[in-house]
């Protein structure tokens, strides 16, 4: 592993690794290198199954500190990409080769973006190996009217209505696709119940300014995951961010001259916002302080090695570890956009501002944001008839 060394160490500096743990994987590197020359195996004889063998043979010689297969990850990344050994051949199944195949429909004949096509394909996965598998193995022709039913009742047992919505569209693309390809002889997509679900029937739930101000307050500035932490609940409460637009934000969006960020929203849009000053100063602390001079066009990235884009789930762990730290029940980040409409329409925004701020296409998606205001609607609604005085 001699040769390895340099290479090895400026690879690892490169994705943020710090000096010392840099200096612990050499060491373990050196381990590694040894343990080929006494079992007389080569660098490119390296894979998972002889670090399998490596870490077996550390721990019964009585070394408890000997990382597991993922501590070793680094090192099989590093010796795949500098070509030493091949990456692992992956045993693909008949179910793996038709979500392949309908991955690529719904790419280049649906034209569906890489989240949603995830999405699909996972509840694919999820409804294909519990009502399409025999004992011989895929067989799609075993799908019915009854199974689609069933599926989807479990579901909507287990999630809320918008993401019930959510399943039926996607069992009834999955089903599209497979009656398309000659996979299943019936279109088994009608067969999908709608979810009631009516978009005005509740109100949309809200965070007080007072709880909002908290969860900033709340994040320690002193260290760099508290600087990042706060730039990403700033975009979320003050401009009324999704998630994904959070981690999609690359630095090109971010137009300090003109005072603007674009934002890359649904259905690949990409609005122009103005950027408040407090917001803008949350950023300039976080990439001043805490991102530096990363290659990585993105804005927001791990704070911990390997350094990478965050991820939109991590925004949703950020928001739960302040309403934590706060002492406030734990609320999603689509709440705080909730929240930033609502405390718009009480200072006086009509619904035309806050569908622009918001980004929304249709205005009527803006307007179950009327009904947040409830001291304005108890002083229209009329006494009721029933009343006893």
């Amino acid at each position: 592993m001699g040769p390895q060394v340099d290479g090895y160490q400026a690879w690892l500096l490169k994705r943020g690794y710090s000096p010392d743990t840099v200096r612990n994987m050499l060491k373990l590197l050196g381990q590694i290198g040894r343990w080929l020359e006494v079992e007389n195996l080569a660098v490119t004889d390296l894979d998972e199954s002889q670090l399998d063998r490596f870490i077996a043979a550390r721990r019964a010689a009585g070394d408890r500190r000997c990382p597991g297969r993922r501590g070793m990850r680094p090192l099989l990344g590093f010796l795949r990409e500098s070509t030493l050994i091949s990456a692992p051949v992956e045993q693909t199944t008949a179910l793996d080769g038709l979500l392949d195949r309908y991955q690529r429909w719904m790419v280049t004949d649906r034209g569906l973006a890489e989240a949603t096509v995830l999405r699909y394909r996972k509840t694919a996965r999820r409804f294909l190996n519990v009502h399409a598998m025999s004992k011989t193995g895929l067989d799609p022709t075993l799908l019915t009217g009854a199974a689609v039913n069933t599926f989807l009742l479990g579901e909507c047992a287990r999630v809320s209505p918008g993401s019930a919505k959510g399943r039926v569209a996607e069992l009834r693309s999955l089903l599209r696709f497979l009656y398309l390809g000659g996979d299943t002889p019936a279109q088994l997509g009608t067969a999908v119940p709608p979810v009631g679900g009516w978009r005005l029937a509740t109100i949309p739930q809200t965070v007080s300014p007072e709880a909002v101000q908290r969860l900033l307050d709340c994040c320690d500035k002193k260290v760099p995951v508290g600087v990042r932490d706060f730039a990403m609940i700033m975009l979320l409460a003050r401009l009324g961010l999704r998630s994904i637009e959070v981690a999609r934000l690359e630095l090109a969006d971010l137009d300090w001259r003109a005072g603007e960020i674009v934002v890359r929203g649904k259905a690949r849009r990409h609005d122009r916002l103005p950027l408040p000053r407090p917001v803008g100063e949350a950023l300039v602390d976080y990439l001043r302080e805490v991102r530096g001079r990363v290659a990585d066009p993105h804005v927001f990235l791990t704070c911990r090695a390997p350094t990478g884009p965050i991820r939109a789930e991590l925004v949703g762990d950020v928001v739960e570890r302040a309403c934590h730290r706060a002492g406030l029940p734990v609320v999603g980040p689509h709440r705080l956009r909730h929240s930033l409409a609502a405390d718009m329409l009480r200072h006086g925004a009509g619904l035309v501002a806050i569908g622009q701020v918001l980004r929304h296409q249709d205005l009527a998606t803006t307007a179950v944001y009327a009904k947040v205001d409830l001291v304005v609607l108890g002083e229209i609604a009329k006494p009721w008839i029933g009343k006893v005085s």
